[in-house]
C-alpha cells in the first residue's frame, strides 16, 4: 500500500474543466501506519517516513503516541485550502483514536510534532479493527499544505483516501476476511464491496460511507459560505454571458443536497454525544430513545432481548419466533399517556415472522415501511390482542432499526412519523442505521458491565455471611451498602466466629479496590480469617498470619482489617489492628461513645511490619461499633468530620440493634459524595454473670469421668435445669472420657455455661482434633462421639494455644 495508495481531492461539479484537470493532477501520497493492540507500530509505509521522517526501523514496535505526538490546537491562519473557512473542529481529535477511546472510525485535521523543529498539518483517517489479530488500528495521513491552491476558482467538495490496485499492507487478505467483523452493521454485499473498493479499486471509503463504522467525507474539504458565493457570482457570470440557468439551478440544488447531509452529520454527532454518558443499562435506555425524538422522529420505542434485560450472558443465536423482546422506553410527542396503555414498558412479547420486526431482527438490517397501510396496521395489532393498536401506527412512516454488537442482535428500535411528515426515505434509513448501530455499541457496554457487575455482587452476596442475631453474650447486627458510583461492588466484609470459652471473634475488612477482583479477594481473606479464628490465635498473631498469607497470594493482596475477641465472661476487648479506621465503643454508663485508641498498624499486605494488641476492659451492655472507610470518608471532607459524625450517630439511643445501625446508616450516608462500600458491624456486649458459669479443674484419672457426671448433675439442679441433665450428664462422661484416654500431662478442664444455651466445654492439651467414625457393631471406640452428635443441639471442636477444646450445646427449656 506504500507505493500506490494516495489522496484525491474531488473538485466541486460547478468548476470549469481546467480546475478539473488540476484538481485531478493533485494526487498526494499517503501516509499509512497500523497500529496494534498495545498501541505499537507494527506498519510503518514509505509514504509515513516521508510525511514524518522517521525511518521504519525506527518506528516499528514504538508507541504510535510518539511517532505522532499531536502539538495541540491549529492556529488561525492555518486554513488548508487557500482563502477557504479553516477546520472548525468538528469530530474527535487523533489523540482519541490513537489511544484507542474510540471504537469506530474518525477523521479530521491535526498538527503535528515532527522529528525535526517544524510541525506538520495533516489531514488524517483512523479506522479500528476488531477481530482476533493483533492489529487495532489503521491510520492513514496526508500533508494538508500539499492540497492548498492559490487559484481561488478551485472548490473542493471533498477529500478522501484512495487505495491503488498493488498493494502490499501485511494482512491485507486477513482484513478483508474480517471486514464484516470490521463492518458489523453491513451486509455480506456491502462488505465485499468495500473490501474491493479499499484494497484493490483505489475507490475512496470515506466516500462510499453507508454505515456507522465508516464516516462520510468530513468538512475539511468543502468550502462552505465562500464556495456558495463563487458559485453564485459563476451563476451570474454564466447568465451574462447567455448562459441557460439550468446550471445555477443545479448548483442550488447540490446546495441543499450539501446542507442535508451536514445536518444528518451534525444530528449524529450530536447523538454520540448524548448517548453513553454512564455505563448504567437503564440510563442509557432512555438516553438512546430521547436522543431521536422528536428530532428525528416522533415515536420510538425500544425493545430488548430478554437476556440483556436479565443482565446476563451475550445472547447466543439468531433470534426467532420465540424469542421474548422486552419493551424497555417509548418516548413521543403525541398527548401524554396516550401510548402508555396500549404499549407499556415493561412488557415482553415475541413477534411472528411476517412482521418487518422479525425482518429486521433476523437479517439485521433497517427495514422501511413508507406509510403503513391498513393491512399492515391490522396486521401488528394481532400481536396486542384486545387492544387497538391500529389508530396509533396506521398510516404513519415507520423505520425499524436493529440495535447490533459484534454482528449480533441485542434488539431493535421502532420509530415512527406522523402522517404528516416527511416520509422516511433512504437517505433516513442510513442515518437509522448509523444511529442504531453506535446505540447498539454503548448498549452492550452497558449490558456488559451490567452482567459483570451482577456477577461480582453475586460473587459478594455469596461470601457475606449470615450472622447470628445472637452470640454467647453479646447481640450483633450488620448493613452492608454498595458503592453509589462505578465499580460500585467492593471488598468490604464483616463477619463473626465462635471461640471456645463463650468468647466471639468480631471482624471487618475492607480489600483495596473495587470490582471482580476485590470481591474474590475479599473471600480468600475472609475464609483465611475464619479459618485462623478457629486455632484461636491471639489477634495480633492472626493479622501477622493474614499478612504473610496476601503477600504470598500475589503483590495486589492489600487490605485493611480490624479483629477483635470478645471475651463476656472476663469482660474484656483483645483487639488488634491493620490500618484500618478504629471501632467506636459507647458506655452503657453514661452513654459517652469515643474512638478507641488502638496502633494503627500496616494494612495486610505491605508486611514487614509488626502488629500490637491491646486489651479494652468493657462492661455488660456496651456497644462496639466496627466499620470500612466508606461510610465516614467523603471526597473533599475531612475523615474527621465522619469519624465524629460516626461517634454521635453510634451514642444515639435506640430501642434495638437494627434501629441504632439505621441511624448511624442515616446520619453518614445522606451528606453526599459517598461512592465507596460500606461494612457496619455493631455488637451490644452483654455479658455473662459469674454465677451463670461453673469451672471443675479434673486430674488425668478415668475415675474423674464419674466425678464431672456427678458437677454437672449437681449445678443443673442448681440452676433448675434437671430436665437436661441425663443427656449432659451422659455426653460430659463420654467428653471426660476422651481428654483423659489422649491428655498428655496437664489437667483437664470442665466448664459449663448458662446463656441462651447450656454449653459444656472440656479442654485438654492434646491438640489432635476428634471426628465422627463408622462404627461396627464390634468397634470399641468412636461411639461416644456418635452419641454427643445424636443428643446434642451443636457440638464442635477447636485447636487452643495450649491444646483442643469440644464442647456442645443443649437447647433450654422454654419458660
Amino acid at each position: 500500500m506504500d507505493r500506490g495508495t494516495e489522496v484525491g481531492a474531488a473538485p466541486g461539479r460547478g468548476a470549469g474543466d481546467g480546475a478539473a484537470e488540476h484538481a485531478a493532477a493533485g494526487r498526494i501520497p499517503l501516509a499509512v501506519v497500523v497500529v496494534d493492540r498495545d498501541q505499537l507500530v507494527s506498519h510503518w509505509s514509505s509514504g509515513a517516513r516521508r510525511l514524518f521522517g522517521a525511518p521504519k526501523e525506527e518506528a516499528l514496535g514504538h508507541p504510535v503516541a510518539d511517532l505522532l505526538p499531536v502539538s495541540g490546537a491549529l492556529p488561525d491562519d492555518a486554513a488548508p485550502f487557500g482563502s477557504y473557512a479553516a477546520y472548525d473542529g468538528l469530530g474527535p481529535g487523533l489523540e482519541s483514536s490513537l489511544d484507542g477511546r474510540l471504537s469506530y472510525p474518525a477523521a479530521g485535521r491535526a498538527r503535528l510534532t515532527a522529528a525535526g523543529p517544524d510541525r506538520i498539518d495533516v489531514l488524517w483517517w483512523a479506522y479500528p479493527l476488531v477481530g482476533p489479530g493483533r492489529e487495532r488500528l489503521l491510520v492513514l495521513a496526508a500533508d494538508a499544505a500539499a492540497l492548498r491552491r492559490e487559484d481561488d476558482d478551485v472548490s473542493f467538495e471533498r477529500i478522501a483516501p484512495g487505495f491503488a490496485l498493488h498493494t502490499d499492507f501485511p494482512g491485507a487478505e486477513e482484513l478483508a476476511r474480517r471486514l464484516p467483523e470490521i463492518l458489523p452493521s453491513m451486509s455480506v454485499g456491502e462488505s465485499a464491496r468495500i473490501v474491493s473498493q479499499v484494497l484493490e479499486l483505489g475507490y475512496p471509503v470515506l466516500e462510499f460511507s453507508q454505515n456507522d463504522r465508516v464516516p462520510v467525507t468530513p468538512d475539511w474539504g468543502v468550502p462552505r459560505r465562500a464556495e456558495r458565493k463563487a458559485r453564485r457570482e459563476r451563476a451570474a457570470r454564466a447568465a451574462a454571458s447567455g448562459v441557460p440557468m439550468a446550471q445555477g439551478v443545479s448548483d442550488e440544488v447540490e446546495d441543499l443536497e450539501y446542507v442535508a447531509v451536514r445536518e444528518r452529520l451534525e444530528f449524529l454527532n450530536e447523538v454520540s454525544g448524548r448517548i453513553g454518558t454512564s455505563l448504567d443499562l437503564s440510563q442509557t435506555i432512555l438516553e438512546v430513545s430521547r436522543a431521536v425524538v422528536p428530532r428525528f422522529t416522533d415515536v420510538a420505542g425500544t425493545y430488548l432481548r430478554e437476556q440483556v434485560v436479565a443482565g446476563e450472558g451475550f445472547p447466543d443465536g439468531v433470534p426467532d419466533t420465540t424469542t421474548m423482546w422486552h419493551r424497555v422506553a417509548l418516548e413521543h410527542t403525541d398527548e401524554p399517556g396516550r401510548w402508555d396503555d396500549v404499549v407499556p414498558v415493561g412488557e415482553a412479547m415475541p413477534f411472528p415472522a411476517h412482521t418487518p420486526f422479525f425482518q429486521c431482527m433476523t437479517t439485521g438490517e433497517p427495514v422501511l415501511v413508507p406509510r403503513i397501510s391498513e393491512q399492515m396496521g391490522h396486521m401488528i395489532a394481532a400481536q396486542f390482542e384486545k387492544r387497538d393498536i391500529r389508530p396509533l401506527i396506521t398510516n404513519r412512516s415507520m423505520l425499524v432499526v436493529p440495535l447490533k454488537a459484534r454482528n449480533v442482535v441485542l434488539g431493535f428500535m421502532i420509530l415512527l412519523r406522523h402522517p404528516e411528515r416527511a416520509e422516511f426515505n433512504d437517505m433516513d434509513r442510513v442515518t437509522g442505521a448509523e444511529l442504531a448501530a453506535r446505540a447498539g455499541l454503548v448498549l452492550d457496554n452497558a449490558r456488559m458491565y451490567t452482567y459483570q457487575e451482577s456477577v461480582a455482587e453475586t460473587l459478594q452476596d455469596s461470601m457475606l455471611p449470615t450472622i447470628a442475631p445472637r452470640m454467647a453474650g453479646c447481640d450483633i447486627a450488620t448493613r452492608y451498602l454498595p458503592g453509589t458510583l462505578l465499580g460500585r461492588v467492593g471488598g468490604d466484609w464483616f463477619d463473626s466466629v465462635k471461640l471456645p470459652g463463650s468468647r466471639t471473634a468480631l471482624v471487618v475488612g475492607d480489600v483495596m479496590g473495587h470490582g471482580l477482583n476485590s470481591a474474590a479477594m475479599m473471600g480468600q481473606l475472609r475464609t483465611a480469617v475464619q479459618t485462623m479464628a478457629a486455632l484461636d490465635l491471639p489477634p495480633a498473631q492472626l493479622l501477622r498470619n493474614l499478612d504473610d498469607l496476601a503477600q504470598r497470594l500475589g503483590d495486589n493482596y492489600l487490605a485493611t482489617c480490624l479483629y477483635a475477641v470478645y471475651d463476656p465472661i472476663a469482660g474484656e476487648l483483645h483487639i488488634a489492628n491493620a490500618g484500618h479506621i478504629p471501632p467506636v465503643l459507647v458506655r452503657a454508663e453514661d452513654g459517652r461513645s469515643e474512638l478507641l485508641e488502638l496502633p494503627t498498624g500496616a494494612p495486610i499486605g505491605v508486611g514487614g511490619v509488626p502488629f500490637e494488641a491491646v486489651r479494652v476492659p468493657v462492661a455488660s451492655g456496651d456497644r462496639l461499633v466496627m466499620c470500612t472507610d466508606g461510610l465516614v470518608e467523603v471526597r473533599g471532607e475531612d475523615i474527621g468530620v465522619g469519624l465524629a459524625t460516626l461517634c454521635e450517630s453510634a451514642a444515639h439511643p435506640a430501642a434495638s440493634m437494627d434501629q441504632a445501625c439505621d441511624t448511624i446508616i442515616r446520619a453518614l450516608n445522606t451528606r453526599g459524595g459517598r461512592k465507596d462500600d460500606v461494612a457496619l458491624l455493631m455488637a451490644r456486649l452483654n455479658g455473662i454473670e459469674p454465677e451463670d458459669v461453673a469451672v471443675w479443674r479434673l486430674a488425668l484419672d478415668p475415675i474423674e469421668a464419674g466425678r464431672a457426671r456427678a458437677v454437672v448433675r449437681e449445678q443443673l439442679r442448681a440452676w433448675d435445669l434437671t430436665g437436661l441433665a441425663d443427656n449432659a450428664e451422659l455426653m460430659v462422661g463420654e467428653l471426660v472420657t476422651n481428654a483423659v484416654r489422649h491428655a498428655h500431662s496437664r489437667g483437664i478442664e470442665l466448664r459449663l455455661v448458662r446463656g441462651d444455651t447450656l454449653l459444656c466445654e472440656v479442654d485438654d492439651d492434646d491438640q489432635t482434633l476428634p471426628i465422627l467414625l463408622s462404627v461396627g457393631p464390634g468397634d470399641e471406640f468412636g461411639r461416644g462421639l456418635r452419641l454427643v452428635s445424636a443428643l446434642s443441639r451443636e457440638w464442635g471442636a477447636s485447636r487452643t494455644g495450649a491444646g483442643k477444646t469440644v464442647w456442645f450445646e443443649l437447647t433450654l427449656p422454654r419458660g
